[in-house]
């Protein structure tokens, strides 16, 4: 069963192109599940029936997971099983008559300009990881980054001349993000300044934004930097890397930029995806009435 999950892991990555991360979170719902099955002694796929699936979502139902974790349980599952069946491997797909629930889409929580802008005056630029810190906070706020496209961005990809850089998004995308003067300057800046200072030789390699050792950052890298900075600007809002990037979006639409644009700079493959901006604009919007009409 396992060398099953194996090739089905390899037929996401080599022919749907999917990102290494989307695949690990596969990969861990469906090592999940087999040992559920092999735990109940079963030995051979074509046994699971569909009643057998809805006994192991029921049961995983009641360890409270969230309903957006279920969600994606269920969908790694049908995903798996209609491979199975596409391929031969099983007469029948279990899964084919369960329905996966549309998840309410949670707001995600957005920063005023005001808020990044207090965020953004912390870093010490007179330190050299200050400075590091400084032109990276500028950059996610400015292009709307992904955690792992900071990580992957490598001087190569500023196309500072253009007013754009080159950012590789989910399953390997490639796309061009205009860049603000302020963050242009500030990379720049940095990478005179102080990336020098933390170059180790090969290790460093091409990337931008390097640790204190040398090498590039990592994921936890960026999330401590926005954490620490986040806690000294005291705001109480829930506040993570990915918060740079929706308050990036929800600008952009208050100050009446065009969905489609905004759809091309995230590098949103569906519309829709873009659209959860919308309601945040709205939801703005209706504040704005509360606060200031006399009948809000």
């Amino acid at each position: 069963m396992h060398e099953f999950v194996k090739e089905y892991l390899a037929h996401l990555k080599l022919e749907k192109n999917l990102s290494d991360n989307t695949i690990s979170s596969y990969q861990n719902d469906l090592s999940q599940f087999i040992n559920y099955v092999l735990k109940k002694n079963i030995g051979d796929l074509s046994e699971i029936n569909t009643s057998f699936i809805a006994k192991y979502f029921e049961e995983e139902r009641s360890k409270d997971k969230s309903s957006s974790t279920s969600a994606r349980y269920l969908s790694s599952i049908k995903g798996f099983f209609s491979y199975l069946s596409f391929n031969g491997y099983i007469e029948k797909d279990p899964t084919e008559v369960l329905s996966t629930s549309r998840k309410g889409r949670k707001l995600p929580a957005v920063l005023s300009f005001q808020e990044i802008e207090k965020i953004l005056a912390l870093p010490d630029m007179s330190q050299k990881l200050g400075l590091r810190d400084k032109a990276l906070l500028e950059i996610a706020y400015s292009c709307g980054l992904r955690v792992s496209e900071i990580i992957d961005l490598k001087i190569s990809d500023l196309l500072f001349e253009n007013g754009v850089i080159r950012v590789i998004g989910k399953g390997s995308k490639q796309r061009i993000v205009p860049i603000g003067r302020s963050a242009v300057k500030l990379v720049t800046v940095y990478l005179q300044k102080s990336r020098p200072l933390l170059v180790k030789s090969v290790n460093s390699e091409n990337y931008i934004f390097l640790n204190i050792r040398g090498t590039k950052l990592s994921r936890m890298g960026v999330w401590k930097i926005f954490d620490r900075y986040v806690k000294e600007a005291k705001i109480e809002k829930e506040v993570h890397p990915h918060t740079f990037r929706h308050s990036f979006a929800t600008h952009l639409l208050e100050g009446g930029a065009d969905l489609r644009a905004v759809q091309e700079m995230l590098g949103h493959s569906d519309i829709s995806t873009t659209q959860i901006y919308t309601h945040i604009d709205r939801e703005f919007i209706k504040q704005d009435h509360k606060d200031f009409h006399p009948r809000g």
